[in-house]
């Protein structure tokens, strides 16, 4: 079966002038409107004091869509874990888990820009030790019991609705990183394939069941449109906004990223990062790749809501039912 996923991280550079309100409507609208029309999930992501406004609150927005929708997944991809203090990321992970009923998945990482650490009080050199102890103090802490925190006696309430607790991934790029999910979280999501064979490896000296080979993750994020040239004209900017500014990130941090920066849209249209498909080639490649994960990011680098509700809605008119048709979703 294909199955589609969605993606907001709410940037709205200065070139992008619809109002930020309408934005967010729009992203709640739409996932509302995915869970309708067969997607399976939703990754919301997280920064802080980007010049793109960039969402610094994914655990607000994921509130708004828990309440709009009733089975769709809603992944924090990513919760940059240590720029929050634990114990109130502890109660907003709990109230969360329980206004979706039980359908959040954080996928937790370690944040690589600095200048997000200095912004909120935090030392960059910190994300090893936090990381370390992360999910053993969120499981203490969703037990509703009392315990010991740095001296003082706390306790985290009300107790999530996941039982035993909510499920927690881990992100990273490290040998370190895969051994300390294969150690606490429920799943890794690499960087690689090789460093998920570095969770393999550790899952193995610790007893834990091997999950097999990295799951096929979406290479490319897609649109739909009639006429791909006109609608690549609208969208293009954005695009390039968004992968350029990742790689500038990267660069600046010495991290890996798959994003890379682009001189033109014509050089950016030539990448495998983002692919437009007509109606008929998204059902053929649909077809041709029955198990495959897709993924769409319809406001990316600030899109109009306006010009991501024509991709949304012709898959919904006129690819949606023909994979039905098919018994691919």
């Amino acid at each position: 079966m294909v199955d589609f996923a969605l993606r907001y991280d709410m940037r709205q550079p200065a070139f992008a002038t619809e109002d930020k309100a309408e934005r967010y409507r729009a992203a709640i609208e739409q996932c509302a409107w995915a869970e309708q029309n067969g997607f399976g999930s939703v990754h919301l992501s997280e920064h802080h004091g980007a010049e793109d406004n960039y969402c610094p609150s994914p655990l607000l927005l994921a509130s708004a869509v828990a309440a709009r929708t009733e089975s769709l997944m809603i992944m924090i991809s990513a919760l940059i874990a240590p720029l929050h203090d634990p114990i109130k990321l502890a109660e907003d992970l709990s109230v969360l888990d329980i206004i979706s009923a039980g359908r959040l998945i954080p996928i937790i990482s370690a944040g690589y820009r600095a200048e997000e650490f200095n912004q909120l009080g935090k030392d960059i050199g910190d994300r090893k030790a936090y990381m370390d102890d992360i999910v053993p103090l969120l499981s203490k802490a969703w037990s509703g019991e009392r315990f010991d925190y740095k001296g003082r006696s706390v306790r985290v309430t009300p107790t999530p609705h996941s039982a035993p607790r909510p499920m927690l991934f881990m992100g990273g790029s490290s040998r370190p990183a895969a051994r300390r999910a294969a150690r606490d979280a429920d799943f890794f999501i690499p960087s690689g394939p090789e460093i998920f064979e570095m969770y393999r490896e550790e899952l193995a000296k610790l007893g834990k069941p091997d999950p097999g080979p990295m799951p096929e993750a979406p290479s490319s994020v897609f649109f739909v449109a009639n006429d791909v040239d006109e609608y690549w004209a609208q969208i293009a900017p954005h695009l390039q906004h968004e992968t350029n500014t990742y790689a500038a990130w990267a660069k600046s941090a010495n991290v890996f990223t798959p994003y890379r920066h682009y001189n033109t849209i014509d050089e950016l249209r030539d990448s495998p990062m983002y692919r437009l498909f007509t109606p008929d080639s998204l059902i053929e490649f649909c077809k041709e790749h029955p198990n495959c994960h897709l993924l769409t990011h319809p406001m990316c680098g600030g899109i109009s809501p306006t010009a991501a509700w024509q991709s949304l809605t012709l898959f919904a008119s006129d690819v949606l039912p023909a994979l039905r048709e098919l018994e691919l979703v």
